[in-house]
């Protein structure tokens, strides 16, 4: 792979087990718990008030984070661009708040959300960290964020997901797929790990490229069907809930 002469290994792995990782782990369960459980006793105006708040913390931390790279002289678009599934899914929960018609992008998002945000917390790979506290926390709250976001507006603002959402998002993962392969190769990068597995121990990646690119899409493939399945029997609000 083509390794772009302006990348600094910025990379800060938090160990799976460490102090560190089961500190972030617990103070991230308890925000998401917070969130969710709390919800069932608030009105459903206050609840649309709250995803407000939730996409404008995304969007502030989506243009700042990359705009004080680049202040800092240190931005490079080889790993400063917001295309790691992550990002993308932080972009759309950022603007999805607002807009009338939610449920085209609530169909991508409850998948990518959840799937990108809980592999966030739970194995931690922060590409763009510079030793300071703005960048820890922002990678944390975009996590919790997105993966909490899809979840709360499915019990709270009645949205729904149907079969051809797991295909729908099956099908943009992999056009973004067939992008980001040569623009990784082109730029040196590796958004969304396309050109080489994450360094954090990851259960989900087996094996090298390609062949771990090739099992991921198994295991999207399952996640997709098993997502799909909790939104009907789990995610969604008891009867008691709703009264």
């Amino acid at each position: 792979m083509y390794i772009s002469p302006y990348i600094v290994n910025t990379n800060h792995i938090v160990e799976v087990m460490s102090d560190e990782w089961i500190r972030n782990t617990f103070f991230s369960a308890v925000i998401i718990f917070v969130l969710l459980v709390g919800s069932s006793y608030l009105k459903k105006q206050v609840n649309i008030y709250i995803t407000y708040i939730m996409g404008i913390a995304l969007f502030v931390s989506s243009i700042t984070s990359p705009l004080r790279t680049y202040l800092a002289g240190n931005f490079s678009i080889a790993i400063d661009l917001p295309f790691h599934l992550c990002g993308i899914s932080a972009f759309v929960c950022s603007i999805m708040p607002f807009l009338k018609n939610k449920q085209g992008l609530f169909n991508f998002v409850y998948y990518t959300g959840i799937i990108g945000g809980l592999m966030g917390i739970l194995t931690p790979q922060m590409t763009d960290y510079d030793g300071s506290f703005y960048v820890y926390f922002v990678f944390y709250l975009r996590h919790v964020l997105i993966f909490t976001m899809p979840i709360f507006m499915l019990r709270n603002l009645n949205l729904k997901l149907t079969q051809k959402s797991m295909v729908s998002t099956f099908v943009i993962l992999n056009l973004l797929l067939i992008f980001l392969m040569p623009f990784n190769f082109y730029v040196g990068g590796n958004y969304m790990y396309l050109a080489e597995p994450p360094q954090v121990n990851n259960p989900l990646i087996i094996g090298e490229w390609p062949y771990y690119v090739i099992w991921f899409e198994v295991f999207v493939i399952i996640l997709l069907i098993l997502l799909y399945y909790l939104s009907k029997i789990s995610f969604r609000k008891t009867k008691t809930e709703l009264v």
